[in-house]
């Protein structure tokens, strides 16, 4: 939320292996009677929760027939085929498989899969919900035959046993319970939050065996903010600066629902996170998720004091570009989108000027989208006018650090600068295979 990204949160929204095997010719899903169509549907509103389509659906692919490539510490995997094509999908699970898979990551064959599907998020859905998106996954999704693809993971690491261990160490099982003296609300968004958004799974920090710092509140690192396959999902707790303390309830309704505000908007894997799954989120819904995080103490963030916009250093030395380097870059690129005040055109055009993005410790997600831009916010069907372009082609490294470091020093932001090496890192992992 995820991404804030997008991505949030590149993310990491992975949902991984259900495998099974059946006929090619897998007939298409069964008619339901009326009462099972309302359960068909109300899954069909809990997977776009769960935003299972931008995880399970590769590009021009079909929906949820697997096949997009996802970066791992250990290298690519390929997410899976969850049609319920027989053979290829997962039209051979029960409904216990399914619930198996999904809240322990065991499947059908007894498998274990591995902890970038996030299950240990699913499993605090509660058994109505499971019930509901096995019955959209079998009835509700054409089913398509399409093998899946074996992980990129060299051996020993790919090996699937010690995940069991794994599981005994970080899975915490057992649905979601309302926590005694919090209104129906925050327990909703709570539910939402750890379960089904699994929001964690990218803003949360994780430990050396990739297990999350935390599950819930209790834990202080708790959607402190993460760095992701080279993207860092944003810090969602009260935090002033680089989280979401100066943010109202209004502010992160809007995000949620258009991804972007005032204040930021999505990139990353978060842009697939709004597109797919936030903005088909009821109004109920949203303020809940949102009375959740709005609840959050701040964690994280840098120390610094609370920021206060002031242009005036900056606008002297955009007066004088040839006295800096970034002020160039910034100029000739960056100052018809994100103006010379630094406040953008928000929400269209995001604003650098206390963007927590821009005033986070961690410059990797700046890097990332100067270099490769974003895809498109799509609401309600209709493409962004202004998503950011990638600059990989035009600008070397040094310039990059330049304008980044000057942008983060700019308008009293008082971000640290950004090193040339920096740029050069994520530029070769990111533009890799393209």
């Amino acid at each position: 939320m995820k991404k804030m990204l997008k991505g949030l949160g590149a993310a990491l929204c992975v949902a991984l292996p259900f495998i099974a095997q059946a006929p090619a010719d897998a007939a298409a899903p069964s008619a339901t009677g009326a009462a099972d169509q309302t359960l068909v549907q109300r899954g069909a509103y809990l997977a776009q929760l769960g935003d299972c389509a931008a995880c399970h659906t590769a590009p021009k692919g079909k929906p949820f027939a697997g096949g997009l490539p996802m970066n791992t510490p250990m290298g690519r995997i390929y997410v899976t085929n969850i049609t319920p094509d027989a053979r290829t999908g997962i039209g051979g699970y029960t409904e216990a498989d399914f619930a198996r898979a999904l809240r322990e990551g065991v499947a059908k064959d007894g498998h274990n899969l591995y902890p970038a599907m996030p299950y240990p998020s699913y499993a605090k859905v509660d058994d109505d919900d499971v019930k509901a998106l096995y019955a959209f996954f079998m009835h509700g999704v054409a089913p398509v035959q399409q093998a899946n693809r074996e992980s990129d993971i060299k051996w020993p690491l790919n090996m699937r046993w010690p995940l069991m261990f794994w599981n005994m160490a970080f899975l915490e099982k057992g649905a979601y319970r309302d926590k005694p003296g919090k209104d129906v609300a925050w327990n909703r968004g709570a539910y939402l939050v750890q379960g089904l958004g699994h929001c964690g799974s990218c803003h949360t920090p994780r430990g050396v065996a990739f297990q999350e710092s935390a599950l819930d509140e209790s834990g202080s690192a708790f959607l402190s903010g993460a760095l992701l396959d080279g993207w860092f999902a944003s810090n969602l707790t009260g935090e002033h600066n680089t989280g979401l303390g100066r943010w109202s309830d209004e502010d992160l309704r809007t995000f949620l629902k258009t991804g972007a505000n005032r204040h930021a908007s999505a990139f990353g894997a978060m842009t697939s996170v709004i597109n797919n799954s936030t903005q088909a989120m009821s109004d109920q819904d949203v303020a809940a998720v949102s009375t959740y995080l709005k609840s959050l103490p701040p964690v994280g963030g840098t120390g610094a004091a609370a920021y206060t916009y002031d242009p005036q250093a900056t606008k002297v030395s955009l007066d004088r570009p040839a006295n800096d380097a970034g002020a160039r870059v910034y100029t000739a690129y960056c100052m018809h989108c994100h103006g010379v005040d630094g406040h953008g055109f928000a929400p269209m055009l995001a604003p650098l000027a206390g963007n927590p993005n821009v005033l986070a410790k961690d410059a990797s997600s700046l890097i990332n989208v100067t270099l490769n831009g974003t895809g498109d916010l799509v609401i309600d069907g209709v493409p962004s006018p202004f998503p950011m372009p990638g600059f990989a082609a035009v600008l070397d490294d040094q310039q990059i650090a330049d304008v980044l470091s000057f942008v983060r020093t700019g308008w009293n932001n008082g971000a640290p600068a950004v090193g040339a090496a920096e740029v050069a890192k994520l530029r070769q992992s990111t533009q890799a295979g393209r």
